[in-house]
């Protein structure tokens, strides 16, 4: 029987189209300890791992982790985004800053 977290590592991956070889690959594990996630009824992978996992799948550590959090919430999403663009170099960030200027100017 598989954990939580397992249910919501396999949902994920299935929605992103990706097999147990690509998530391995992504995230610097093997297809096996990805299997083990998903299927084991006990786990306890690495902070490092679920970081990992994590943003592969463009979703918080918290959301994978909390078993009352069954779909994202605007927040949860605000806040990938916001991690994603703090995360860029300065002239990715100006480039993103001129979009947002120009759609929102519309």
């Amino acid at each position: 029987m598989a954990t939580v977290l397992g249910e919501k590592i396999r949902a994920q991956r299935k929605l992103l189209k990706l097999t147990l070889d690509q998530l391995a690959e992504k995230t610097g594990s093997s297809k096996s300890y990805i299997w083990e996630l998903e299927n084991r009824p006990v786990v306890r992978p690495s902070a490092e791992k679920i970081a990992r996992i994590a943003e592969v799948f463009g979703v918080t550590v918290e959301f994978l982790l909390d078993d009352e959090k069954q779909e994202l919430t605007n927040s949860d999403a605000d806040e990938v985004f916001f991690r994603r663009v703090s995360q860029l170099d300065a002239k990715k960030r100006a480039q993103l800053e001129k979009f947002l200027k120009a759609i929102d100017d519309e």
